[in-house]
């Protein structure tokens, strides 16, 4: 095949107002067809991206961590070579880009915002509108003999298959759920077997997303221990005291809510996350109150803020599960928030309350 270096690729190239937007340690070179050159992708991961990874799972980099969108070549993709459709969230297209060694593919990257194909799919922009402006855009049917796009399965939500081919000519195959079964479905002539189209959401995939639910967390026990550590020094009590009774109670909802929800989820009660994260809650309340023997007042308010603070953390989980709908979720966060705020706003209440009628901890 043709490949010529990055180094050696000149400005304008279309899409790219900058050489150094073509400098990426994904790109080893671009591939050349006719007069057009396409960036052609590294398949190995190396050590430097798996620590980004662990960093954007951690909240550093996440809102920038993304690839440009746009046309990919992996090896060297000839007109009747398969076209695959993702998203331009970079820890995607690096999972994808792994599975892709050895096979000569087109790489469609949508521009999703660096979201995921699951959540932009949900929001849109992993969407019909996308795909056909990126077809157009790309000009990829110069570069094929056929009409055949592959697009992640937990994308279907967001684009319409008729549709695309109404309006572009272009049909849709539906891909497995995860990328390392692509080189499978790919050999079986585009066939899925029955484990490639079911998802399975085990204790790592719920867990992967509790270091970012963890870090967005993060000043809801620092504002409680600073609060009752100020209300103690004010009231003449041991603001120690009050901080790391404070802490163990409330702040201990931080990793309640982003770790241990999501690794309980299957059993908790209801189907309802609000319902499971509230259930949750009230275990920890009343553990709480066995530990520390608050008065009433405390109690109280203890049992009130941690159901609503466990119940609103547990609902940043549905759009990361299998275990609820898109409309389902928005449906319960409807319903919920009200009845969350209230119990928060009346556990403040109740604190003051057992504060000001001297029922201490």
């Amino acid at each position: 095949m043709l490949l010529t270096p990055v180094s050696a690729v000149k400005p304008p190239l279309a899409g790219y107002r900058k050489l150094s937007q073509l400098q990426k340690p994904y790109i080893n070179g671009y591939l050349i067809r006719g007069l057009r050159q396409i960036p052609c992708m590294v398949s190995t991961v190396k050590f430097r991206d798996r620590l980004e990874h662990v960093g954007v799972q951690w909240g550093i980099r996440r809102n920038s961590y993304m690839v440009l969108p746009g046309l990919y070549a992996a090896g060297s993709p000839g007109r009747q070579s398969p076209v695959l459709v993702t998203a331009n969230y970079k820890l995607s297209f690096d999972m994808l880009r792994r599975e892709l060694a050895g096979l000569d593919v087109w790489l469609l990257v949508l521009d999703t915002t660096g979201v995921n194909v699951w959540c932009a799919a949900g929001k849109g922009s992993f969407g019909t509108a996308e795909l056909l402006r990126k077809l157009q855009q790309t000009r990829l049917d110069e570069l094929v003999d056929h009409r055949q796009l592959i697009l992640p399965q937990l994308g279907a939500v967001g684009v319409s298959a008729p549709e695309v081919l109404r309006r572009s000519g272009w049909r849709i195959a539906w891909g497995p759920v995860r990328a390392a079964d692509l080189k499978a479905f790919l050999a079986a002539g585009l066939q899925k077997t029955a484990g490639m189209s079911r998802v399975r959401f085990g204790l790592g995939d719920r867990l992967r997303v509790a270091p970012l639910e963890t870090v967005q967390a993060w000043p809801l026990p620092l504002a409680a221990v600073l609060a009752a550590a100020l209300a103690a020094w004010l009231g003449g009590g041991r603001p120690w005291d009050y901080a790391w009774k404070t802490l163990l109670a409330l702040g201990a909802l931080w990793p309640l809510g982003s770790w241990l929800f999501p690794a309980l989820l299957p059993v908790l009660p209801s189907r309802a996350f609000s319902v499971k994260g509230a259930v949750l809650g009230l275990l920890w309340a009343l553990c709480m109150i066995l530990l520390l023997q608050p008065g009433f007042w405390f109690a109280l308010a203890l049992i009130l803020v941690s159901t609503s603070v466990t119940s609103f953390k547990a609902m940043n989980f549905t759009g990361a599960t299998t275990f609820t709908s898109q409309t389902g979720a928005m449906l319960e966060v409807d319903k919920a928030i009200i009845p969350q705020l209230a119990g928060f706003a009346a556990a403040v209440v109740f604190a003051a309350i057992g504060f000001f009628a001297g029922f201490g901890v």
